[in-house]
Parts: C-alpha cells; sequence; structure tokens
C-alpha cells in the first residue's frame, strides 16, 4: 500500500520544532507565522540542564522547554494534542492511520537513527512531520526543517528513530490537531506566551520531564548558575572532552539558530512589540541578542575545552561565562516581568 499527502507547504529554518509547528499551524489553521513567531509563542526559551551518570554524556545542556509543541496549542488556544505508545508496531498503525486519512503529523525521534540526516550523535526529541508512505519501497516521506521538499527515510530507521534502542527515547510520541479553530487573538497569545517564559526562566519551575528519570533536572536561570558551578569540576572527568564537545554543539549547532535559541527569541520579541508595543518594552530584542552572543561565547569556550589537554583556567573561564550569562538573562527576564 502505498499514500501521500500532497499540498503540505514546509518552510525550513533554524530549529526542528518551531518549523513543524509552523507547517502544522499553516496547514490545519491557516495561520501564517514567521519562525521566530512560532517559537516565542510556544514560551520555547528554556534552560534544562540534566546530570548523571546513566545518561550519555553525564551532563546535557538544552535551550528550549521540553513541552514547546504543546504549550504553542495552549497559548493560541488550539486543539493540538500529543501521545506517546510504548508498542512500536500500534505506534506505526496509529500515525500510518493519520496518513491514510490526509492528515500530515507530528513524529518526534532520534534524529541519530534517521538515515536521510547521516547525524553522528544522538539527539533525542528531534520533531518532523510524517507526509506519506509506501510498502513495497519500505519508505516514507518526511517534512524536515533543512527543505522544502520531503525527505526519503526507511521504515527501519524511523522505527528505530521513534523508539530508541538505547539512550533517552520519547516513547513514539506523535501529535495530530483535532480541530482548525485558534481561539486567542495573536496579541492575548503572546502576551500569556511571555509570561509563562518569564516564569519558567525566573522560578526554574518546570514540567514533567518524561524519559529523563535517571538524571538530575535543573531549569530557569537557576540551571544556568548550576551549570556555572560545574563546569570547572568537569576537567577531572574522563569524559571530560565528550561533555565539552557536545554542549558545545547543543549551544550553537543542533538545530537552533545559534546563541541556544536566544537569536530565535529575540526575533520573536521584536515581532511581538511590532505586533503591539504594550507587550515587550524597547530594547528587550537586544537583551535577548546580548544573552545569545553569551551563549555563542560560552560554546567557543568549551569547544576549546574540548580539544583536550585544555588547562584549568579554560574550564574556570567557561564556569564564569556561564555566570555571566546567567546575570545576563536574570536582568532580560525580569525586565520582561516589569
Amino acid at each position: 500500500m502505498k499514500a501521500r499527502i500532497d499540498g503540505y507547504q514546509n518552510f525550513p529554518g533554524e530549529h526542528c520544532g518551531s518549523v513543524s509547528m509552523r507547517g502544522l499551524l499553516n496547514h490545519y489553521c491557516g495561520l501564517q507565522l514567521p519562525e521566530a513567531a512560532v517559537f516565542g509563542l510556544g514560551s520555547g526559551l528554556a534552560c534544562v540542564y540534566l546530570s548523571g551518570e546513566n545518561i550519555d554524556p553525564a551532563r546535557m545542556l538544552f535551550g528550549r522547554t521540553i513541552h514547546l509543541e504543546v504549550d504553542l496549542a495552549d497559548n493560541l488556544q488550539a486543539d493540538y494534542r500529543e501521545q506517546t505508545e510504548e508498542d512500536d508496531d500500534l505506534a506505526w498503525e496509529h500515525v500510518r492511520e493519520e496518513v491514510m486519512a490526509g492528515r500530515p503529523t507530528m513524529l518526534s525521534g532520534d534524529i541519530f537513527y534517521l538515515d536521510y540526516r547521516e547525524y553522528k550523535v544522538h539527539f533525542p526529541g528531534h520533531r518532523f512531520v510524517l507526509l506519506g508512505f509506501d510498502d513495497d519501497r519500505q519508505k516514507i516521506w518526511i517534512a524536515d526543517r533543512i527543505n522544502v521538499e520531503p525527505e526519503l527515510c526507511s521504515y527501519e530507521a524511523l522505527r528505530k528513530s521513534r523508539n530508541p534502542p538505547e539512550g533517552m527515547s520519547t516513547h513514539n510520541l506523535w501529535g495530530r490537531f483535532h480541530g482548525s479553530e485558534v481561539g486567542r487573538p495573536l496579541v492575548d497569545a503572546a502576551r500569556v506566551a511571555i509570561e509563562r517564559c518569564v516564569q519558567g526562566m525566573l522560578t526554574g519551575v518546570a514540567p514533567d520531564v518524561s524519559g529523563v528519570d535517571t538524571a538530575a533536572v535543573a531549569t530557569g536561570i537557576p540551571a544556568i548558575r548550576r551549570l556555572a558551578r560545574d563546569i570547572p569540576g568537569w576537567a577531572e572527568r574522563d569524559d571530560a572532552t565528550w561533555i565539552a564537545s557536545y554542549n558545545a554543539r547543543c549551544i550553537e549547532k543542533f538545530g537552533n539558530g545559534g546563541g541556544n535559541f536566544r537569536r530565535l527569541y529575540a526575533g520573536f520579541l521584536s515581532w511581538a512589540r511590532a505586533l503591539d508595543t504594550a507587550l515587550v518594552p524597547a530594547g528587550a530584542d537586544a537583551r535577548a541578542m546580548a544573552a545569545a552572543d553569551g551563549w555563542t561565547a560560552l560554546s567557543e569556550i568549551l569547544s576549546e575545552a574540548a580539544r583536550g589537554g585544555a588547562p584549568p583556567s579554560v574550564w574556570s573561564r567557561a564556569g564564569a561565562q556561564a555566570e555571566h550569562i546567567a546575570d545576563l538573562e536574570e536582568e532580560l527576564f525580569e525586565f520582561l516581568a516589569s
């Protein structure tokens, strides 16, 4: 059997989650938004710091929330829902039926296993949209952030990605729009989204973080300060260069638009202020860009440490840079809160 959805418009961009939701909002709700607006309307900016000896690497940093996509729908009052499925066969049947019904469907998985990407490291929680399948060829069509045209991926690669045999898993997570209404005006949605992001960053109160029960989790600005305290101690670990290398790329390269998603968020703040000047104080976008530059500088220091043989002063400098970022972001989000 073969089924493929035509007419879905994919918008290549910086980040998989905001690109996927941008296309789905356009398709189901007729809502045409720039990627930065989608990211910000999802209250997407965060700092999530994981530490544990049963994850690889043993210290991980992520710059977006776990539930950006669901929070975006909640902020917009759109009926989009996600669910997981432990049974791999049943998980495939669910999303296959969506395609046969002509519904583009959000998927999540470890990008390492997607054969069209040729990714070299595990990166769980990658987002992409299922557009079709061909049983004879054992191939599926995927809309990903890198190209306008759909990608071809093997059945086996998709199955491994959605529920990996090793590392963290999103357990065959998939999402579906159950309606086309957007119940909250954009100005109101932006206000709610900013308030949600401010609270998350300033308080460090996190939503449920599924799939990482073997690691300690810190969030928000408290997570950045914990990172700052921890980094100098990484130098004493046998896996120090691996931790530094992975996190340097997480900050700057792994599909976040640079500066640990802060450049995307600066774009959102500019968009929101243009929508209504009462939403965002003048200069907030510049403050977000300063934070982005701070994260880029940290990535460069960690890359230096990752080359091996770095003296303790490099690790101390990285810790001091993280503390500087925490100060910048505390000022940014207190400014937004005011």
